[in-house]
Parts: C-alpha cells; sequence; structure tokens
C-alpha cells in the first residue's frame, strides 16, 4: 500500500495538501487560503449547502473541494470535474474498533477487520475510506457507514458495493494517505460533469 505524500497519484486525482491547524481554530479559513491560491483567487467565495458541505461558486463551479481535521493537522483537497471527499484521522489505539464495527459496518467488513493482525490501523483505514466517500456525496456519517461496503486486495481498499444513491462502485476512486506520521487519510472522488 503506497501511503507516502511523496508518492504519485493516479490520473486525474485531486491535488491536496496537509497543513497545521491550532487546536480550536476554525479550519475553513485556512482550508479557503490554500483553496483561494491553488486557484488564483484571492476573492473566493465559497458556500455551504444545508448539510454544511462546502461548495466552490463561480467561476469556480467546475471544481469541488473538501477538508478534515484531526489533532493539529488539516487535509484539504481541490478536484476539477469530480465530486472529492477527505476525511484525516490521527493513529492511535482504537479498543472498541472491532464493537464499533459490528455495529456500523458491513458484516463482512466487521470479519476482515477480526482478522487483521494489526486491527486498530485497519479500522482506521475503513473509516476513513468511508468517511472520504459520504462526504463527497454530500451526506456524511448520517447516510449510513453500512450502505458501502469496501474490500481489501493485496495493497489498497476498493468500494465494490454501495447504495445506489451514491451511484455506482467502480465510479468512485479512493487514494489512502498517511500526510505525516502519526496520521491517516483517505481521498475519494467520482468524475462529475457540471459541478
Amino acid at each position: 500500500m503506497s501511503l507516502s505524500a511523496g508518492s504519485t497519484p493516479p490520473a486525474a486525482a485531486p491535488r491536496w495538501t496537509w497543513l497545521p491547524h491550532p487546536h480550536g481554530e476554525a479550519a475553513e479559513p485556512h482550508a479557503r487560503a490554500w483553496l483561494a491560491a491553488e486557484l488564483g483567487d484571492a476573492g473566493l467565495q465559497l458556500v455551504r449547502d444545508a448539510r454544511q458541505r462546502p461548495h466552490l461558486q463561480p467561476p469556480h463551479q467546475g471544481w469541488d473541494c473538501n477538508w478534515s481535521h484531526s489533532g493539529e493537522r488539516l487535509l484539504v483537497a481541490l478536484a476539477r470535474g469530480a465530486r472529492v471527499g477527505v476525511d484525516l484521522e490521527r493513529l492511535q489505539r482504537r479498543p472498541r474498533a472491532l464493537e464499533i464495527a459490528q455495529r456500523y459496518f458491513t458484516a463482512r467488513e466487521a470479519d476482515w477487520l477480526a482478522a487483521q493482525a494489526d486491527r486498530d490501523l485497519a479500522f482506521l483505514r475503513l473509516w476513513c475510506a468511508k468517511e472520504a466517500v459520504l462526504k463527497a456525496h454530500g451526506h456524511g456519517l448520517s447516510f449510513g457507514l453500512h450502505r458501502l461496503r469496501f474490500e481489501a486486495d493485496d495493497s489498497s481498499l476498493r468500494l465494490v458495493e454501495c447504495d445506489a444513491e451514491l451511484g455506482a462502485a467502480q465510479a468512485w476512486q479512493l487514494q489512502e494517505i498517511a500526510p505525516g506520521p502519526g496520521y491517516l487519510g483517505a481521498l475519494a472522488w467520482r468524475p462529475e460533469l457540471g459541478l
């Protein structure tokens, strides 16, 4: 599994960055500053929908963005012609990982997790992947973690089944990342014309 920030992402992958995020500060101003610099627009307009998902305003309607923060870090992503979602988590022990998976993940995912030597890491990989897709979709965790299922191959996770509201599972791309020591994240995106 390639998890380094220096790895080459697949074609059409979103741009992303990893920024300091002082505890207690709002993440949006930091995310907005990076997005404005990437798009060359100091007056960048951003609005949130009823579910609080951010959306870029004209002339950047062909772009999408998302961000996540954990601990003292912030992960921000920007994609053109795609819906993008991100999640970032600090690596730490998760003593209730299997219990949470059995309650909220699919049965196959819980079984896979139970068989993993490093259950904490495996749980976070699944959690980040699921949350990234659900944030891209726009509903977040309230949509239901059980409504999408990932499988692991030798090196990565891939979405194999999902609720029809999420579109076709094969349309989703996932990039797992370890942007820095002690953190794990995921970017999820699917092509979407006319964003």
